[in-house]
């Protein structure tokens, strides 16, 4: 039968049951209803007639005086003996009980008799009043027997209708009770059958077994499950050799490779990785990362990015020096450097728009020959500098000696070429001097003496050393220095150096005859430096290198504002950004700038100084 046909039947039930009820109640109360009827038409009206005819008889046998003897007789009231005639005509045509036809027989043969005696008759009198008594009886009787059957009826009616009442009830009540459940509960079998197949269990089975529709959804959907779970097992196979094939390329990496889920437990952990963590990989495995972590610095470090929040879509990195102690102890252990990446992997499920958060992978790349090899460039550039500066700064001393007029006069000639010699020999000893700096930065052996120092010793010292180089231009060089300034915590000579770098970047490329702004305020807890040109500027699209190392953008290093080609290393800056950073400071381009360059480096305040002079 089909849920339409079950749901039909108990509607057409509850509308069988509702006709049942109201036919029942109609019957009884019909019935009660003929019963009163019966009383009333049958009885008590017989009983009217009676009590009519009794008043009659009152009139008919009233006492009579006479005058002659003087004696009470006993006379026929004609009112009285129409009243009874009619009232007996009534009675007689209204005989229901039994033996009341009899009694009203005799009646009319008495009231005959006393109607056809010319004296009244007391005989017959009396049998008309005793007939009457006994039609009054009689009906009397029927009223109460009549009154036993109603209630006998009422009773019967209450009987039927509170059983087939409750019958009903109770039936209704488990519909009311079963049919929800008989369509909910299916649907909510195969909602959640349909949840598990969502979630890939594709061995859930709906246990529905009936012969309507739900039985037939049930069917379908188990034969879907079996054929998904075929298909699951079908592909498992390749899907482990998969599995296994980049299980066995993870552990045969060359870098340090640890992935977690989403919850952030330990999914893989290459060979590399667990000797670099010092932990096996059987404690790795199924361990929540951050409990590893309590423990291990280096893992500490590794999600240091996925604790925070970090982590993006894109890949973070960082450079570590980790203690490598070697495959299986054979190579003696060494401080290695590794560049660490942490990707965040999303996923986007069949059928589903949105990615959602699958994991994270972190990568240790070891990078130590390579570090090794920036190593010995460093080495090698700072070696050769500092050997070319002693032949250089003894060339330049013999320059001096020459234009010396005591050892000879110089023609013409001669002086430009030894003027031409100086200046190549400041250019090398230039270029010695950043590439020692620079040496210094990437072994990362900066040597500062952090001191308070005043804001205008470090601005009057980049002044003066690049004041004859800004006359040769004709530049003027606008100097504004606030008021009162706070001493600042910095090496003066790396300060120093780098005020100057941004000078002479300035007059290089400032047209002749330009101005360039020099100013020191306050900015905080930092007190600022910058300097202002209005040169060629800097392209947009180069602001964001000019702080990278050997990067020579066109803004700076091609044609300055008087068409001379000016040349440079590209290292200026970059060491200028390291040793402010070092010295915990802040460094910049003010890109808002469009007419020319201003760059700018921020020191900390000293706080002794400053807590002194309150």
């Amino acid at each position: 039968m089909t849920i339409k046909s079950k749901i039909a039947s108990a509607l057409a039930f509850m509308f069988v049951v509702i006709v049942a009820l109201g036919g029942l109640g109609i019957y009884y109360l019909n019935e009660l209803s003929s019963d009163l009827q019966a009383i009333l038409k049958d009885n008590y009206v017989s009983l009217e007639y009676v009590s009519n005819m009794q008043k009659a008889m009152a009139m008919i046998t009233a006492p009579v005086r006479k005058d002659a003897d003087k004696k009470d007789l006993v006379g026929k009231d004609p009112d009285g003996m129409a009243d009874f005639e009619q009232n007996l005509k009534k009675q007689e045509a209204s005989v229901t009980e039994i033996g009341e036809q009899d009694v009203t027989s005799n009646l009319r043969r008495e009231f005959n008799r006393l109607k056809s005696s010319d004296a009244p008759d007391l005989i017959a009198i009396a049998r008309i009043r005793e007939q009457l008594f006994s039609l009054d009886d009689l009906n009397r009787q029927a009223i109460v027997r009549k009154n036993e059957f109603a209630q006998k009826t009422a009773k019967d009616a209450l009987l039927w209708l509170a059983t087939f009442g409750t019958m009903f009830f109770l039936i209704l009540f488990s519909f009311i009770v079963n049919f929800p459940g008989y369509v909910a509960n299916p649907i909510r079998e195969l909602t959640r059958g349909i949840k598990q197949i969502a979630k890939r269990n594709f061995e859930e089975r709906l246990h529905i077994h009936t012969n309507d529709e739900f039985g037939e959804l049930a069917q379908s959907f188990n034969s879907m499950a079996q054929k998904l779970d075929e298909y699951e097992h079908s592909n498992l196979a390749r899907v482990l050799f998969e599995k296994r094939r980049i299980d066995t390329l993870i552990r045969i990496m060359s870098e340090g490779i640890v992935g977690m889920d989403e919850n952030k437990r330990i999914l893989f952990a290459n060979p590399v990785a667990c000797r670099l963590l010092g932990v096996n990989e059987s404690q790795l495995l199924g361990q929540y990362a951050p409990d590893i972590a309590a423990s291990n610095d280096l893992m500490r470090t590794l999600i240091q990015d996925v604790m925070t929040g970090n982590a993006e879509p894109s890949e973070r990195s960082g450079f570590l020096k980790i203690y490598d102690a070697g495959v299986n102890g054979d190579e003696p252990g060494k401080e290695s450097y590794f560049n660490r990446r942490t990707h965040t992997v999303e996923v986007t499920r069949t059928g589903e728009s949105q990615p959602e958060l699958a994991g994270y992978v972190m990568v240790l790349e070891n990078i130590t020959p390579y570090k090794e090899l920036d190593l010995a460039k460093t080495n090698f550039i700072a070696t050769i500098s500092h050997e070319l500066k002693t032949p250089l700064s003894s060339s330049k001393m013999s320059l001096k000696l020459l234009e010396d007029n005591r050892i000879g006069a110089l023609n013409d000639e001669q002086k430009s070429l030894v003027s031409s010699i100086g200046d190549d020999i400041n250019r090398l000893l230039n270029l010695t001097g950043e590439l020692l700096n620079m040496a210094q930065v990437e072994s990362g052996q900066i040597q500062l003496n952090i001191q308070p120092v005043a804001p205008a010793d470090i601005v009057t010292y980049a002044t003066n050393a690049l004041r004859v180089a800004a006359e040769n231009k004709h530049i003027t060089l606008n100097l504004s220095i606030s008021q009162k300034l706070p001493a600042v915590l910095a090496d003066p000579d790396k300060a120093s150096w780098v005020l100057v770098n941004f000078l002479s970047n300035a007059i290089r490329h400032s047209p002749e005859d330009g101005v360039i702004d020099m100013i020191a305020r306050s900015a905080g807890s930092f007190v600022e430096f910058r300097v202002r040109d209005h040169g060629t500027g800097i392209r947009p699209e180069h602001q964001s290198r000019v702080f990278d190392r050997y990067f020579k953008a066109p803004g700076l290093n091609g044609q300055s504002a008087g068409n001379k080609t000016t040349g440079g290393t590209g290292l200026g800056l970059a060491i200028s950004s390291e040793f402010i950073q070092s010295m915990n400071g802040q460094i910049g381009l003010d890109t808002t700038v469009t007419d020319g360059a201003a760059f700018f480096f921020r020191l900390p305040v000293s706080q002794e100084l400053t807590n002194t002079r309150r």
